[in-house]
C-alpha cells in the first residue's frame, strides 16, 4: 500500500510503541489481510519527530473525535479529506482514509493516545494537531458539548494550557462568539490598545508556520491557517478600536 511505504519511509519511531501503536497495528492489520505487529520503536536520540509519526498519531485522535458525538459527519471526513490530499498524493490520501475507517471501528483509549502524543510532540506540533482536531468539530458548523469537552480533555493531557486551547477553539468561533478576535489573541476585551499590540506580535510568533518546520513543508503549509486567523484577529479588533 502506497501508505504503508510512505509511512515507513518516513521514519515511524515513537507512535509505532503503547496505545497508539496498538490501534494502527489493528487497523493496518484489517487492510492488509492479515497480521500486523508493531516493530519496537527505534530509540530516540533527539526530540524529532517525523511526518509520519505526526500523521499516524493525528488519524488515531482525528478517529475519537469523530466518534464523540455518536455521530459520523460526510462533511467531517471532507475536512479530513482536504487535509490529508495537501499532505499526500491522492492515492496515499484515500489510503490513509482507509486506516482511519479502520480506527473508527475500535475502542480508543483517548487518555492513554493523549498523553503519549503529548509526552512526544513538541508544543508548537501538538498546538498544530489540537487544531485540526478543532477544525474537524466544527465541520457541521458547530461543536456539540460533548465534542468541546473531549477536544479540552485531549488539549489538557497533551499539556497545552487552556488559554491556548480556547485561543485555538475561537478561531472557529467567529458567528457565534462576538469576543472571538480577543479570545484568539488570549486578551480580554479590556486590554489597552498597547496589550493588543503585544498579544498580536507574542501569538504571531507562537503561531508562525517555520515553528513546525521539522514535519515537512506539506504541514507547515497548513500550519499557516492558525496564523492566518490570528492577523485576522488582530486586523478585526484593530479596526473596532480604529487603532492605527
Amino acid at each position: 500500500m502506497g501508505i504503508l511505504r510512505k509511512i515507513f519511509a518516513g521514519g515511524l519511531g515513537w507512535v509505532l510503541g503503547g496505545p497508539i501503536g496498538l490501534v494502527v497495528g489493528v487497523a493496518v492489520a484489517s487492510l492488509i489481510d492479515g497480521d500486523f505487529t508493531a516493530p519496537e520503536p527505534r530509540k530516540r536520540v533527539s526530540n524529532h519527530t517525523s511526518q509520519s509519526d505526526f500523521m499516524m498519531a493525528m488519524l488515531v485522535l482525528l478517529a475519537a473525535v469523530m466518534k464523540a458525538d455518536g455521530r459520523l459527519l460526510r462533511t467531517e471526513l471532507d475536512v479530513i479529506k482536504s487535509y490529508l490530499r495537501q499532505i499526500f498524493d491522492e492515492e496515499t490520501a484515500l489510503e490513509a482514509l482507509q486506516i482511519l475507517k479502520g480506527l473508527l471501528k475500535q475502542d480508543i483509549d483517548v487518555e492513554s493516545v493523549a498523553v503519549q502524543v503529548g509526552a512526544n510532540l513538541n508544543a508548537s506540533a501538538k498546538r498544530e494537531m489540537l487544531h485540526m482536531l478543532f477544525s474537524v468539530g466544527y465541520a457541521d458548523g458547530s461543536l456539540s458539548r460533548s465534542e468541546e469537552a473531549l477536544l479540552l480533555k485531549i488539549a489538557s493531557l497533551m499539556g497545552i494550557s487552556e488559554a491556548d486551547a480556547r485561543s485555538i477553539q475561537a478561531m472557529f468561533g467567529k458567528d457565534t462568539n462576538p469576543n472571538w478576535a480577543y479570545d484568539v489573541l488570549e486578551i480580554q476585551s479590556t486590554a489597552s490598545d498597547d496589550e493588543v499590540k503585544k498579544a498580536y506580535r507574542k501569538m504571531a510568533m507562537k503561531y508562525h508556520p517555520d515553528r513546525v518546520n521539522t514535519l515537512g513543508e506539506e504541514i507547515k503549509k497548513s500550519a499557516t491557517e492558525k496564523f492566518r486567523r490570528v492577523q485576522e484577529a488582530y486586523e478585526t479588533i484593530k479596526e473596532q478600536r480604529n487603532m492605527n
